[in-house]
């Protein structure tokens, strides 16, 4: 896909305004609408769709934290930033806490422990994106300007670390809302 921040005219940063990128694609869409250009000739009504989904898709992936973070990654020419293992003591040690709290909270039905690990696992997540936002914000800040990032290793391989955490976070939080469905 082509650059989603040049698509909505913004500039490449993690740390967006969701209300403001909502705003911005909603502008966008709507002086492509289909009754703004119903007497157009058929090329520019195909030109004007094609326009809108790229908006649209462009709008799906800024929104989300990952998506938005492998776009930036992908703009400053990283292009496998997938962890293969993570070799973090610490969090590994947190991540296995976390699993054994949330197979007890499963096995006991205890609706009020799962609400806890998802309180506590939304409040990580927030830090993770905000500690990327700061990795990525040196990263990035040059991309604007149309001249080379400086990819400094150490604050590359932090937003990288931060990616893989805020996945992990992510999916944990897919299966803690699993879980309290099945309550």
């Amino acid at each position: 896909m082509p650059n989603p921040f040049q698509i909505l005219g913004l500039a490449p940063s993690f740390s967006l305004d969701l209300a403001e990128l909502e705003q911005r694609q909603r502008e966008l869409n709507r002086a492509l609408h289909p009754d703004r250009n119903a007497g157009r000739p058929p090329a520019e009504r195909r030109e004007s769709l094609s326009r809108s989904m790229d908006i649209n898709q462009a709008y799906r992936v800024l929104r989300d934290p990952a998506s938005r973070a492998e776009a930036l990654f992908e703009l400053l020419g990283v292009h496998q930033v997938a962890e293969r293992t993570v070799n973090d003591p610490a969090l590994l040690s947190a991540m296995l806490e976390q699993r054994e709290l949330l197979d007890e909270a499963r096995r006991d039905k205890d609706g009020e422990r799962l609400r806890e690990l998802k309180r506590d696992n939304e409040e990580r997540r927030r830090e993770i994106e905000r500690a990327l936002g700061a990795a990525f914000a040196p990263l990035t800040a040059r991309l604007g300007e149309g001249t080379s990032p400086a990819l400094d290793g150490d604050g590359l391989d932090t937003a990288r670390r931060l990616y893989g955490e805020l996945k992990y976070v992510r999916r944990f939080g897919e299966e803690v809302a699993a879980i309290e469905d099945e309550m």
